[in-house]
Parts: C-alpha cells; sequence; structure tokens
C-alpha cells in the first residue's frame, strides 16, 4: 500500500522532477506533486510525494528530512489525512449576521 509524505520548505524554484528523482534514489515513488497558488501559479513552497510501500517512504524519511534542495533545507514527513472543510458559501453567510 502506497503512504503519502509531507514534503515542506521547497524553493519557488524545486520543480516536481527535481522531487521525483532525488525520491527514485531511496524508493519507487508513485506520484509527486507541488502545491501551487491558484491566482499566480507560483509554489506555496510545500509538496507531498507518494511512495509505492511504507518501508519506502520510512526510508525517505529517514534519509531525505534536512537534505539541501535548491539552497533550502526540506522538511520529510508522513502527510495527515486532509480535514474535512465547510463550504464557502457557509462560512460566509455565518460572517455576516448582525
Amino acid at each position: 500500500m502506497s503512504t503519502r509524505l509531507y514534503v515542506g520548505n521547497l524553493s519557488y524554484a524545486t520543480t516536481e522532477a527535481t522531487l521525483s528523482d532525488l525520491f527514485q534514489t531511496v524508493g519507487e515513488v508513485v506520484s509527486v506533486s507541488i502545491v501551487t497558488d491558484r491566482m499566480t501559479g507560483q509554489s506555496r513552497g510545500f509538496g507531498f510525494v507518494e511512495m509505492a510501500d511504507y518501508q519506502a517512504a520510512q526510508n525517505a524519511i529517514n534519509q531525505l528530512n534536512g537534505r539541501m534542495v535548491d539552497g533550502r533545507s526540506i522538511r520529510v514527513a508522513e502527510a495527515r489525512p486532509q480535514e474535512a472543510r465547510e463550504p464557502r458559501g457557509e462560512r460566509r453567510r455565518e460572517r455576516r449576521r448582525y
């Protein structure tokens, strides 16, 4: 079963190909995604790498956490599940109450 990793403190110049090549050195990579700003398209400085199995993910955490990539010391950890969020319209209606 694949394991998703959080990769933080990325340089804005870091690409998905760079991360894929780096993580391939410790195990099989299933997917790589860098989170970008919707308006500008610029990297938000973090992303996710999905490793093929749990052991490969643990090896990546142990070997790559703190590694220098594009001039920045990256942070690698197991990704937490995404929290459920309210629909955007619901939050706005609540704020407008007088």
